[in-house]
């Protein structure tokens, strides 16, 4: 199976042409030739007709070219058409997308009013209650036929109104049914999402696109991988070849990139830019989104910089003769290397740590600053390091596997494309040598802007380290000594390859949203930022939550207006706690399970 046609070089994937409202109107075309399109969402009660055109209106002019509006209700739903009637009647175009979860009566309204419909397979037919159950091949097909009933009322009608449907499976939300079978795997959400579009084949609708939203980077990168691998199967299980995108029976759909639950500030935008940054790079998206737990307006900006990025760190010009895939796109596994020291107080390679490398001169400026039981510090310096520079266009010969090697700086291809050449030559040689990973191997004669740099690295790295390459890393791309070095922990932390801090899974706001998410998530950090290992969950509503904290230690969610539901996992272990309170009772839990370490102790010198 493959999800690109190469991973050396950049070809953007074809896709199928689908429209969204009236292109020579404001309406925009997704898919095909067209540039990729940025969108976000409102985070205001949909209900408050005046407010969600004022948040809609501020995305508009920042950039968005989609805006999505939450629906949980009948009643939401309805109201869609009074926005969507003032936004035209102030000459705003943009196209609207409701976004359903639970209620398909809401869909059918929604579909009335906006150009389209966001369903969640996983919540759209089925609530979740975590039930363990076997199905046979009977049952199972019983419950896709429940399934396509309660679907098809919404296909046909889109179809009439010549709406688009997003098909959006989230990690955290997937079916009983689909876990059962499948478990919470990537398999599973493009498994679920793949029953909904044979539905909407079978009755000829084909204005529909795809997303697969995880708050794990890797997870993500997984799926849409997958997603694609798999679309390309079925067009050649039913044509027999790879099919035209002129076909119209192609299933080249469209696809949707996000991270969901990114979280806020640099955390959130390294994230995304793993995540969306690596697809990009490898021709995989037509629209995305980066959710960050900020004002929505504050997305549109890390888009249109992660768009621009790709062309400088793709390579369309270089020829790989063998382009073959040197390691599993579809499952994550770290590339086996031997164990090595860096210096006498440190080893990287085998089972270690991936290390974090500075040059000399952040060495000279930050080490003075570096406290005994500092997290963040130097592991190497290196311009100190035996390492062997390769360049890897060019043949070359290695005698040893002990041996620690980068890619040299001045190498004619982008990094990501040099460094997966250079550990697909060691692989060829038979040699498993430890890789330092760099930000960048071609320099910008003018320092790189704070933001741009963090983007750069989170993506190069990030879509490294997801392939599995990697033992050591260094960030060059931010000029500043302190900010470079953290920002190698956090791109590590952000991969899931180290815990030095606190790990937050932080949603978005939205219209569902139960308590102001920024005030929160900043309270809770107040208190809790110093628990190195530990990983919270702060979502806003119930829609993603136990399933997307999954993998989070503990979860603060919203069960009602000022009500807090806590989670151990994704199990609910204290309920309609008030809001005034929740935090504190938060820290109770982390101390019930032996999580807690008081902020002194941590900070000792």
């Amino acid at each position: 199976m493959r999800y690109c046609e190469s991973p050396y070089f950049y070809h953007r994937r074809p896709t199928r042409e689908i429209i969204i409202g009236d292109p020579a109107n404001g309406g925009v075309v997704i898919g095909g030739n067209h540039p990729v399109v940025k969108q976000s969402m409102i985070t205001c009660d949909t209900m408050d007709t005046a407010l969600s055109v004022k948040q809609t209106l501020e995305l508009v002019a920042v950039g968005c070219q989609i805006v999505r509006i939450t629906a949980p209700t009948v009643k939401d739903a309805a109201n869609l058409q009074h926005i969507v009637a003032e936004l035209r009647a102030q000459k705003c175009f943009v196209p609207i997308v409701a976004d359903i979860h639970f209620k398909p009566e809401a869909a059918m309204e929604a579909v009335k009013w906006v150009e389209v419909v966001r369903v969640n397979p996983g919540n759209y037919a089925d609530s979740k209650k975590f039930a363990i159950k076997e199905y046979n091949d009977d049952q199972y097909s019983a419950e896709l036929k429940r399934i396509e009933e309660k679907f098809t009322p919404l296909v046909l009608e889109a179809k009439k109104l010549k709406r688009c449907i997003r098909i959006g499976t989230n990690h955290g939300s997937l079916s009983d049914r689909i876990m059962n079978r499948f478990g919470d795997t990537p398999l599973g959400m493009i498994e679920s999402a793949l029953e909904f579009a044979h539905i909407c084949r079978k009755h000829d609708f084909h204005n529909f696109k795809f997303s697969m939203k995880s708050s794990n980077p890797k997870v993500m990168i997984e799926c849409y991988r997958l997603l694609v691998a798999r679309l390309n199967e079925l067009d050649e299980k039913e044509f027999n070849r790879q099919s035209a995108i002129g076909n119209p029976q192609s299933w080249h759909y469209p696809i949707h990139l996000g991270v969901t639950e990114a979280g806020e500030g640099e955390d959130g935008r390294i994230k995304s830019a793993i995540g969306i940054g690596s697809l990009l790079c490898d021709g995989l998206g037509d629209t995305i989104r980066v959710s960050l737990t900020e004002d929505s307006p504050h997305e549109i900006p890390v888009c249109r910089d992660l768009l621009e990025l790709v062309p400088k760190l793709t390579n369309s010009e270089f020829r790989i003769p063998n382009s073959e895939f040197f390691f599993d796109p579809f499952h994550f596994e770290k590339r086996p290397t031997p164990e090595i020291e860096l210096n006498e107080n440190i080893k990287c390679g085998g089972e270690q740590l991936i290390r974090v490398v500075v040059t000399r001169a952040t060495f000279d400026k930050v080490a003075p600053k570096i406290r005994p039981k500092d997290d963040v510090r130097p592991e190497a310096v290196y311009e100190d390091l035996n390492v062997f520079e390769i360049d890897p266009t060019q043949d070359f010969e290695i005698n040893c596997e002990t041996q620690l090697v980068t890619v040299k700086d001045g190498v004619s291809l982008p990094a990501i494309t040099a460094f997966r050449l250079l550990a697909a030559k060691l692989k060829q040689l038979g040699r498993n040598n430890p890789i330092l990973l760099k930000d960048c191997i071609n320099f910008e004669p003018v320092p790189l802007a704070p933001n741009i740099a963090l983007l750069q690295a989170g993506v190069v790295i990030g879509a490294l380290l997801a392939d599995g390459i990697g033992d050591a890393i260094l960030v060059r791309g931010e000029s500043g000594a302190g900010l470079s070095l953290r920002l190698a922990y956090n791109i590590l932390q952000a991969a899931g390859c180290r815990s030095f801090k606190t790990d937050y899974v932080a949603c978005p706001s939205c219209g569902r949203t139960l308590f102001n998410l920024q005030t929160v998530t900043a309270r809770i950090k107040a208190r809790t930022e110093h628990l190195k290992g530990v990983k919270i969950a702060i979502m806003g509503c119930i829609v993603n939550g136990p399933g997307e904290m999954a993998d989070a230690d503990f979860g603060y969610v919203g069960g009602a207006p000022n009500k807090i539901n806590l989670y151990v996992g994704k199990q609910a272990i204290k309920f309609n706690i008030p809001e005034a309170e929740a935090v504190e009772r938060l820290v109770d839990l982390i101390k019930e399970h032996g999580k807690w370490v008081e902020p002194e102790m941590v900070n000792a010198n």
